[in-house]
């Protein structure tokens, strides 16, 4: 049963829609900040693999709308990479872009290792690592195309499962690691303040801003309008850098091109508020929350059966490692203090699952003990600006080198 462009689509808003439902229902996804369209693309793949198991049918799903969004979240990234910021965060914002560039090239050389050593694909090893690990979901699906062109069946499925179950793991052993580490350390006393709690609503709260229809309505189109094109100069920047000979995901030209007219335009104040930003980063989650739809919704669960103990076995391996690095490495390279801790249970979030994640994590360290503001600062411009645009230029590398 073969989807056209449009049923695509909509199967992929339809995965959207349940899953926003599902979380607002269901303590679970909550808890471990499942995104909407994972846990409704769930549901719906699911049904898939109900239909080509029972009755043989195999649904085919047009990726043109979901590649579209992909290039225009990706976009909003390099729009965020504002390269200024390094100065608020200081000594601890540089240690933590260095951990987490660490932990990329760790990810990638245990997975790849792990799949030489069974005899396998490397590339599956790729879908296992710093892929869906440290680049989550919306990484996931931006490099799966690539890795089904360089020879791995069933790219889409093994990289978005991987990204699911890191996002669950992260979420488990952020903060009861982050709560050890303070514990053995004796780095804090439990909190009774109602202050804490206070703090951290404070942090995490967003001004709230009433325009107009049609004012609102010109600010988002600028906002499509600035990203249009930047991707339009992205497709040119893309054929330059295929001229290196070096083979790039097909969204990087794009990402390139926002960085550069981001960091072009703030030079002057007057010409960064014409970029729209926050209108442009709407525009881009808007983007990543239908792509996740769509992606979730389209995978083929049953090319996943014969991989199942080897993507088991490295997945497990990642967790394992996570865990050490960030008790023996990140800790004493952070200071060994309460903000090293909390940060340390953040990285576990992001590490292996998402920004949300990695901020829930320390939500949870903080409410127990006490309020740290380094960490709430720190945590989401890495996870906003460098995460992405690290991992996409390590996993490149990796990519050309087993390829």
């Amino acid at each position: 049963m073969t989807l056209d462009m449009y049923a695509s689509a909509g199967v992929g808003v339809v995965a959207l829609l349940l899953g926003m439902y599902f979380t607002r229902k269901v303590g679970f996804l909550k808890r471990f900040c499942i995104p909407a369209p994972v846990s409704g693309g769930l549901l719906i793949s699911l049904l898939s693999l109900l239909l080509y198991s029972v009755f043989d049918v195999e649904c085919s799903f047009d990726g043109t709308v979901k590649d579209l969004c992909m290039m225009l979240f990706f976009t909003s990234v390099g729009f965020q990479s504002d390269v200024r910021v390094l100065r608020r965060g200081g000594k601890p914002l540089l240690v933590m872009i260095g951990l987490v560039a660490v932990l990329i090239v760790a990810q990638n050389l245990i997975s790849v290792g792990i799949a030489k050593g069974l005899g396998l694909n490397p590339l599956l090893g790729m879908a296992a690592g710093s892929i869906p690990m440290s680049g989550g979901h919306g990484t996931a699906g931006g490099f799966s195309p690539l890795l089904e062109q360089m020879g791995l069946p069933g790219a889409s499925s093994v990289t978005l499962a991987a990204a699911t179950f890191g996002l669950v793991a992260g979420s488990l052993l952020g903060g009861p690691l982050g709560e050890v580490l303070i514990r053995r350390n004796k780095l804090s006393e439990l909190s009774d303040s109602a202050d804490d709690t206070a703090a951290i609503s404070t942090t995490e709260s967003r001004e709230n801003q009433t325009l107009s229809e049609e004012k609102a309505f010109r600010k988002y189109l600028r906002g499509a309008c600035v990203l249009t094109l930047a991707m339009a100069l992205g497709t040119g920047l893309s054929r330059l850098l295929a001229l290196t000979g070096i083979t790039f995901p097909t969204y990087f030209g794009a990402l390139l091109a926002a960085c550069l007219i981001r960091n072009v335009f703030g030079f002057s104040p007057a010409w960064e508020k014409e970029l729209g930003l926050g209108e442009v980063v709407s525009i881009g989650d808007i983007c990543l929350q239908l792509f996740l739809g769509m992606a979730m919704a389209s995978l083929r669960l049953w090319e996943l059966a014969s991989l199942a103990v080897p993507l088991t076995l490295i997945l497990l391996s990642q967790v394992a490692f996570m865990a050490f690095y960030g008790a023996f490495v990140a800790f004493p390279l952070l200071g060994k203090n309460y903000d090293s801790a909390v940060l340390v249970s953040g990285l576990c979030g992001f590490g292996l699952g998402a920004t949300p994640n990695a901020m829930a994590n320390m939500s949870a360290v903080c409410y127990k003990y006490r309020y740290a503001t380094a960490p709430f600062v720190i945590v989401p411009i890495i996870g906003a600006m460098f995460v992405d645009l690290i991992n996409t230029g390590i996993v490149t590398l990796f990519l050309n080198w087993t390829g």
